[in-house]
């Protein structure tokens, strides 16, 4: 019995009585891959759907995790890796090795990005899984400053340089992989798990920091308690590795990969006009709006949960642990409200979802802030909630509306260079510009108004978009999956019992042997059979 959804015929297919469907009105063909006019629709396995969202969150969990355990042990590490003396000078060193990786992002998203688009997104995925997961797993495997000198800040450097290369290509393929094979009618709700995967791991890794502070010693967690929390990253990497080499290529991918393989000269022309040129400036709108959507994405985001903790403390002069745990819960309300969100998005589209995250910063940030240096428990957790809640309207949209924003052929390469270089000029450097600012200006409310300039960029971009939810990504065929299949179209988990079949007519006179036996609707219904073969596990592409 196959695995897979049973093929619905169209109204073009003579063959086939077990289940009718209609075309669909709101439908239209792929943008360019996918041979318009073909009428092709990919239905996708709930269960291989499933693996790739697991899969791809666990990579962006892995991350975020590091991101979160680095942050909230920065003081220990400044302890280990760097010459006793200035406590300050060893914690800007500490975030100093932290911001290199940012500087090598664009880097790796440059390599990784053409190449998924060359040999497939899950080679590559599995590339940066290994990477990052080793990269994190040396941190825990360092020696200190005190046993080897010089060569521990170096060596801590080079783990946080692997990282960030490997980063560089894992948010651009994570969010590319989910959006082609999620549902045309889903893929915001899918995509909103990447980011549910995002706070989790953050979650995760400050978490477990702020538990060990609380049950180890200093000393105990100079000498050896700091080394856990990377030494985890080792087993998180082979499951995520495990999940990543069980799925198979995109549909999308997949079927690009099909015509070029029918016409290999153009496959290689193409191959050569493909560079790193083409998915830059071939795509110079769609660059340019998926930098000011990630503009406006990161700076809120870094704002809140990396900055937020500094401010309170340093600014406002709150309780650290305090201040640590607000922000710890703020991302466990905006892990329960994502899935929501993303759904929102699938329903009423993803520009009013993000103009209304644009309008509620650009318009709440002062409020929020204000509330937040009242200085009490419930003003900073009601400001934070909000700034929280706001921030969500990006993370639910983000992962299925930026690989829409570019073709198949070059979703990858494109997406992963323009996410890297607006993260890495805006989204990381966010704390350092505006602990500048409030130190140029003695203006506190400076966050505020960083957020606000950064909802008007981003509003812009919403205006100049197109709207993609509930359509099919540039360059694929419509996919959906059986639960929800073409409009019409009846799907049952086993077929309908056969009919008594009456004895087959003897063969004409000096017809050949096997002739006998079903006449010619019959040898029809094989021929097509044998023409479509079903691929157990996959994607089965269908004719409307």
């Amino acid at each position: 019995m196959p695995t897979q959804s049973p093929v619905v015929p169209g109204p073009r297919d003579p063959v086939g009585r077990g289940a009718e469907t209609a075309p669909d009105p709101q439908r239209k063909p792929a943008a360019d891959a996918a041979a318009p006019g073909s009428g092709e629709v990919t239905v996708v396995d709930p269960a291989m759907v499933k693996r790739a969202v697991s899969a791809a969150a666990l990579g962006n969990a892995m991350e975020w995790f590091d991101f979160g355990v680095y942050s909230y042990i920065a003081v220990t590490l400044g302890h280990v890796f760097f010459p006793s003396g200035n406590p300050t000078a060893q914690l800007l060193s500490t975030f100093g090795a932290f911001a290199a990786a940012f500087l090598v992002r664009p880097i790796g998203g440059m390599v990784f990005g053409p190449l998924g688009d060359r040999i497939g997104r899950q080679k590559v995925l599995a590339i940066t899984m290994i990477m990052m997961a080793a990269g994190t797993f040396a941190i825990g495997l360092i020696p200190s400053y005190a046993s080897i000198g010089v060569g521990a800040p170096i060596l801590l450097l080079v783990a946080r340089l692997v990282q960030g290369f490997s980063t560089g290509g894992e948010y651009g393929g994570a969010s590319t992989f989910i959006a082609e094979y999620a549902p045309d009618k889903k893929r915001g709700f899918l995509g909103s798990w990447l980011e549910f995967g995002t706070l989790a791991g953050y979650v995760g890794g400050a978490g477990l920091v702020t538990l060990m502070t609380a049950l180890l010693s200093t000393s105990d967690l100079t000498s050896w308690g700091w080394r856990i929390p990377f030494l985890i990253a080792g087993p998180m990497g082979i499951i995520g590795l495990y999940l990543r080499l069980r799925l198979e290529e995109t549909p999308a991918f997949a079927q690009l990969e099909k015509a070029a393989r029918s016409k290999e000269k153009e496959r290689r022309e193409a191959e050569k006009r493909i560079g790193i040129r083409e998915m830059i400036f071939g795509q110079w709108r769609s660059m340019l709006l998926c930098i000011g959507l990630v503009l406006v994405f990161n700076v809120t985001d870094y704002m809140l949960l990396s900055y937020m903790p500094s401010y309170l403390t340093s600014e406002l002069k709150y309780d650290e642990t305090h201040g640590l745990l607000v922000v710890l819960a703020v991302m466990v309300l905006m892990m329960v409200v994502q899935p929501l969100a993303g759904r929102l998005t699938d329903r009423f589209g993803r520009r009013p979802v993000i103009g209304a995250g644009c309008l509620g910063f650009l318009v709440l940030s002062v409020p929020a802030l204000l509330l937040i240096r009242q200085g009490s428990l419930v003003a900073i957790a009601l400001g934070m909630s909000a700034l929280g809640l706001l921030l969500v309207t990006f993370t639910s949209a983000m992962p299925s509306t930026l690989p829409a924003l570019f073709p198949t052929k070059v979703r990858y390469g494109s997406l992963s260079i323009g996410f890297n270089v607006s993260v890495s000029l805006f989204g990381g450097t966010t704390p350092l510009v505006v602990t500048a600012l409030i130190g140029a200006t003695g203006n506190k409310m400076m966050p505020a108004y960083y957020m606000m300039a950064a909802a008007v960029i981003g509003g812009i971009a919403v205006l100049m978009m197109s709207e993609s939810a509930r359509k099919p990504l540039p360059g694929s065929p419509p996919a959906v999956d059986p639960g929800a299949g073409p409009r019409g179209a009846r799907h049952a988990p086993h077929p309908p019992p056969r009919p008594p079949q009456r004895p087959s007519p003897p063969p004409p006179p000096g017809a050949p042997p096997g002739a006998a036996g079903g006449g010619p609707r019959r040898s029809r219904a094989r021929a097509v059979a044998a023409a479509c073969p079903a691929e157990p596990g996959g994607p089965v592409p269908l004719r409307a």
